[in-house]
């Protein structure tokens, strides 16, 4: 899941403002509520003022930081946040908030304008989503399954020119891959990243009314 140690993309000369004019994220804070079986759930974008202390706990955890490679001192996880809160759209760090407590953390991205892209036939509007649970103790009961399905949901009814919610966990986390899986996801095929091998997961909207 860790990020940093993808390849930069790097666009030619003029073209950043035609992609700020190209439907970059909106606010995933107005997406939401939505009611799951667990309760009320909510994206709520991270601010570092207020969320900082809790994810580099988050990070620190050995469970995520064996994928997240986040671990470490809090400015870690802090420059980690702002090279997205301080991008162009292009990915949003969020706080997965159910029945009005954080438990989660997401990250919503434009994959077809990220690094990713490179490494699997990328459409237009192709929207990703990486995720870790916080906390152990909501671990291991089926809410990674129930949440994922709740927010492809969310960006596939709010985000009308993606056709497609892409992710791609670490192939060695098992419970991640098998919580896309139950969530509607297919593992269309395994890419190599330059930090990881990774499952590719495509859920698709035309394939929405059969889950």
């Amino acid at each position: 899941m860790h990020r940093d140690d993808t390849l930069e993309l790097r666009y030619p000369a003029g073209l950043l403002p035609l992609l700020a004019e190209a439907d970059l994220l909106d606010c995933p804070s107005a997406w939401g509520p939505v009611n799951t079986l667990a309760g009320a759930f909510r994206l709520d974008p991270v601010r570092i003022d207020r969320d900082l202390e809790r994810l580099t706990g988050w990070m620190n955890d050995p469970d995520v930081a064996a994928y997240w490679e986040l671990d470490g001192p809090a400015s870690r996880t802090a420059a980690h946040l702002r090279a997205q809160l301080d991008g162009d759209g292009r990915s949003i760090p969020c706080l997965g908030v159910l029945d009005g407590a954080p438990m989660s953390y997401w990250e919503i991205y434009r994959a077809d304008l990220d690094p990713v892209s490179h490494y699997y036939p990328a459409r237009p509007h192709d929207t990703g989503i990486h995720l870790l649970i916080g906390d152990g103790t909501n671990r291991g009961r089926g809410l990674g399954t129930m949440l994922l399905r709740a927010v492809a949901d969310l960006v596939l009814d709010n985000r009308t020119r993606c056709t497609r919610v892409i992710a791609e966990p670490d192939i060695r986390n098992a419970p991640s891959v098998s919580a896309f899986l139950n969530s509607g996801f297919r593992c269309t095929a395994e890419i190599d990243l330059p930090a990881k091998r990774a499952a590719l997961m495509i859920r698709e909207r035309a394939l929405r009314t059969l889950l």
